[in-house]
């Protein structure tokens, strides 16, 4: 069922339809143009196409991992280092839990 409908449309998109639409088929045009437009906007169309794109670079995503792990690894040993270093003093870090607060 087609309902008829009224739109107003800058002169330059009336320009771009005609030239791109046979005489008497504007609706059609501008149905199929709207209906592609919602299906690659939809929610699951996007979906659709960061699905795709994961897989498309899984590869490089696995490259830069591997490059950010070494200097996280790098990163860690250095905080380990300096947590070796300083002294730890006795009961700086005492326990709040209820259990050591009885008396």
């Amino acid at each position: 069922m087609n309902k008829r409908i009224n739109i107003v449309l800058p002169e330059t998109t009336i320009r771009a339809i005609d030239r791109i639409a046979k005489p008497g088929r504007r609706s059609r045009f501008i149905n199929e143009a709207v209906r592609h437009f919602v299906s690659h906007r939809s929610t699951e169309a996007l979906r659709a196409q960061l699905e795709r794109a994961a897989v498309r670079d899984q590869d490089l995503d696995r490259e830069i991992s591997a490059e950010w792990s070494a200097v996280d690894k790098e990163a860690w040993q250095q905080l380990d280092i300096k947590e070796q270093k300083e002294p730890t003093i006795r009961g700086a870090g005492r326990s709040t839990s209820r259990h050591s607060t009885r008396r």
